[in-house]
């Protein structure tokens, strides 16, 4: 069984993002998990507390990622970029600058995202893209998932109710398998 790696770049209890990520899991392709990492207890970066006290929660994610085949972010939009709390996990992700390679060289990535605004997190997946490239991964461009208007598309409970955007999810998600190989 190949795994990917789910993180949501919200923090927030009933996010958006979180319930599309729940609507991959449950779309993965035949012969793939997707399983959640948290960016929930990584604290803000500082240079000082990596050298005296490596956060346990950001260590747990590194060997998280390292043992899994691809990685999925699925990310908000914040002022039409990327969220601060997300790039902070990912900047914390790749320190020391000599372990980065191990986590994110060559790793294929996918990134997709939902927003209660009209145009989806195009701006913010666009945003993505040179932190991916500096990192060295491998992105995966299929269909892009710029899920807009999502409070309509996730019921009361964060269910994907959109039969468009399951649909599109799903070969969205087969595309990234084919990709991680």
């Amino acid at each position: 069984m190949r795994k990917i790696i789910g993180i949501s770049g919200s923090l927030r209890r009933q996010s958006l993002n979180a319930a599309l990520l729940h609507a991959a899991i449950d779309l993965a392709p035949p012969g793939f998990t997707i399983e959640i990492g948290s960016i929930q207890d990584i604290p803000l970066y500082n240079f000082d507390v990596e050298q005296s006290a490596y956060p346990a929660a950001v260590t747990a994610l590194k060997e998280q990622i390292v043992a899994a085949d691809g990685l999925l972010l699925v990310t908000p939009e914040y002022n039409n970029s990327l969220p601060g709390v997300f790039k902070n996990a990912i900047d914390w992700l790749s320190r020391p600058p000599a372990d980065a390679p191990r986590i994110f060289r060559q790793r294929p990535v996918a990134v997709i995202g939902a927003s209660p605004g009209n145009y989806g997190t195009m701006l913010s997946q666009s945003a993505w893209l040179p932190v991916l490239r500096t990192l060295g991964t491998r992105p995966w461009f299929g269909s892009p998932i710029y899920v807009a208007q999502a409070a309509k598309v996730f019921d009361a409970e964060g269910k994907l109710i959109d039969a468009t955007v399951r649909e599109r999810l799903h070969k969205y998600l087969q595309g990234f398998a084919e990709f991680i190989g």
